[in-house]
Formats: structure tokens, sequence, C-alpha cells
């Protein structure tokens, strides 16, 4: 089914590998990107489970917008283990317009499929999607 916004489907593929990543915890994340001449948002890259969140963040295009899904473990103040699903919208400033408005556009609906992510994210440079600012918003 066509996102209405901007008429992107979202590639089967995306929820399986999400599925994968929320249940069975074989992928530390996934980079989706729209695939304009296909109308469809793909599966980019899939990163193994013992990469670290900096592997993952380099692995973000920085003249090009994308979605993005980490599994963000870490310990809470009460010393307890935690895991948490987070969705970066990754749309740097040096982005084309048309790109930035596509991944606006198809953003919510495309979040809607993968169930399961607890916390959004929106960054347009690095400093935004820092490791102290994902750490604040998961606790």
């Amino acid at each position: 089914m066509a996102n209405a916004a901007s008429g992107m489907a979202v590639n089967d593929e995306c929820k399986l590998k999400f599925l994968e990543l929320k249940a069975k915890r074989v992928h530390r994340f996934i980079i989706f990107k729209i695939e304009e001449k296909l109308k469809q948002i793909i599966v980019e890259k899939v990163g193994e489970p013992m990469l670290s969140y900096e592997e993952f963040a380099g692995n973000l295009p920085p003249d090009e917008c994308r979605y993005a899904v980490f599994d963000f473990d870490f310990v809470t103040e009460e010393n307890c283990q935690k895991s948490k699903i987070i969705f970066i919208a990754w749309s740097p400033d040096t982005a084309r317009i048309r790109s930035k408005m596509l991944y606006a556009s198809s953003k919510d609906r495309f979040k809607r499929e993968l169930d399961g992510i607890q916390v959004e994210l929106q960054a347009t440079d690095p400093t935004e999607m820092d490791l102290t600012v994902i750490r604040g918003r998961a606790n």
C-alpha cells in the first residue's frame, strides 16, 4: 500500500528485518532509504549485533536523508539492564530540499509499519543524535 502523502510503498523486507531486530535481536541497527524510482522505502544496510552506536552513526550519509532504527542497550539509574528501539529520522541540513520533503511526508506512515518503536528522534546534524542525547531520551 502506497503512502498517501508521498506515494511511497514500504518494501516487505523493511518489516521483516525490523521484526528480526525486535524479536530475535540479530541486528543492532537498520538503515532505510527511499528509492524514488521504485516509489518505495527499502532496507539499505543492516548492522551486526556487536556493532557500536558510533559505527551505526558512521553509516548514515553526511548529505542524504535516511530513516534508521537502533536497538539501544543501556543501564538505568537503578542499575537495570534495558533495551529500547530508537527510530531516527536523519535529515541533514546539506541534503536536497526535495529529499527532505519526501522523507518528512513519508515518516509517520513508515513509522506505523514498524510496530515497537519506543523513542523517536529527528536529527539534522550528528550532535542532535549524539550518544548522550540518545541516553537521555531512552531513560
